[in-house]
């Protein structure tokens, strides 16, 4: 490889610009040089047009802050199969060899990465440096940790305002159709509750536990301070087993249409409760809240911090994954290796898999899950019991998200 481009593709997450200085450091380490390739794969498609590209010289790395989310060569949602335009694969292949790129190093998710396979399957060399906050692949990916530290960080913010107003709060974060983000910032913040797409919630059940753990602190308390705090996954289905979705929202380029509203669902889920179980204003008068037409139920209400959850700063771990998955990339690139993921590099080796495989979807364990229910975390469902089998292990595992 003597020249290659880059490309940032889907959402936008920490660790991003570790990326794309990863590919580049490494490119120039090697004798080769990188270039931007910028918005994604519209960017892609039209590069035929472009007068120029911007080179990753060291001096122009310098300034690209590897800890700033998000990514300076930009990014678009352009599925290249759809595009109306016969010629398209060559099309793509002639801006390559305008600019003289050997191959491309792609970091995105389940989506940017079925391009990559088409990219692939037509002849164009690219490797895939994975990223989605999402954590659905079945690598780690970059964005994820990020993420799911903001995710924390929103919920340990938001208890301050829901204590105060003795508020019950339910978070809905983004996620797709999978709950790991919503799982692991909510443990990592000691919520209360966790609803994921994995398991179907039982909204009797998170009542019951909602009421008792919400009454009981406010009960417990010298000034009668309390609040139940809830963290609910985008993708989760409503009653009918359908998506919550924006149906004023037209689907994106790759046919999914926009999650929105799932708080708002479960919120309307504890009212309706609320108002109907005869034994919560008798609560209420017991802790000096009740006022008749006015304030006879607890509040709840959601909030949606929406992409907050995805800007502002890297985590330290999603940056130095992102410069090895950058490297890594270059570096399979060289060796002619093209239509792959990186999972990452460990003791020395670059560990790599078909794309096609890397992005299947990866779903929560719900057996995992049952540890955090025996210490307390409801997620809808009547407790699993935790089958501690156990295994000792020969050697150190290696590495794994």
């Amino acid at each position: 490889m003597k020249r290659v481009g880059i490309i940032t593709s889907g959402g936008d997450c920490g660790g991003l610009n570790g990326v794309v200085k990863g590919a580049a450091y490494m490119a120039i380490a090697n004798g080769a040089k990188c270039f931007v390739i910028p918005s994604g794969y519209a960017g892609l498609y039209n590069l035929v047009d472009f007068d120029n590209l911007t080179e990753l010289t060291p001096e122009r790395l310098d300034r690209i802050d590897a800890n700033l989310a998000g990514s300076e060569a930009g990014h678009s949602r352009v599925k290249i199969k759809k595009i109306d335009d016969a010629g398209k694969y060559e099309r793509i292949k002639k801006g390559m060899e305008k600019f003289q790129l050997d191959g491309l190093v792609i970091s995105g998710g389940d989506d940017s990465g079925s391009v990559l396979v088409d990219l692939n399957e037509h002849g164009i060399k690219c490797v895939h440096a994975p990223k989605t906050m999402d954590m659905d692949l079945q690598t780690y990916s970059v964005g994820a940790d990020s993420s799911i530290n903001r995710i924390a960080s929103f919920i340990e913010d938001l208890k301050t305002t829901a204590t105060t107003h003795r508020r019950i709060l339910v978070l809905e974060v983004f996620g797709r159709y999978v709950g790991h983000t919503a799982f692991r910032g909510g443990v990592a913040a000691d919520a209360d509750a966790i609803v994921i797409p994995e398991i179907p919630c039982d909204f009797d059940i998170l009542y019951q536990h909602m009421k008792e753990r919400y009454f009981g602190r406010i009960l417990n308390s010298d000034v009668r301070s309390g609040t139940y705090l809830i963290v609910v996954a985008e993708g989760i289905k409503d009653a009918s087993g359908s998506d919550i979705v924006d149906e004023n929202s037209a689907p994106d380029a790759f046919g999914h249409k926009r999650l929105a509203g799932a708080g708002t669902y479960v919120c309307q889920q504890l009212i309706k409760r609320l108002k109907a179980d005869p034994s919560i204003q008798d609560l209420m008068k017991k802790t000096g809240m009740y006022v008749k037409g006015i304030n006879e139920i607890p509040e709840v209400r959601s909030v949606a911090p929406g992409h907050l959850v995805r800007c502002g700063h890297s985590s330290a771990y999603d940056v130095n994954f992102g410069k090895e998955a950058g490297a890594a990339a270059f570096l399979l690139l060289n060796q002619g290796i093209s239509g792959v993921t990186v999972a990452g590099i460990h003791k020395g080796k670059i560990c790599y898999m078909d794309t096609k495989e890397a992005i299947k979807q990866h779903l929560v364990d719900t057996h995992q899950v049952a540890i955090y229910e025996a210490m307390g975390t409801c997620f809808g469902r009547t407790p699993e019991k935790v089958h501690a089998k156990t295994e000792k292990l020969a050697k150190a595992a290696d590495r794994h998200w």
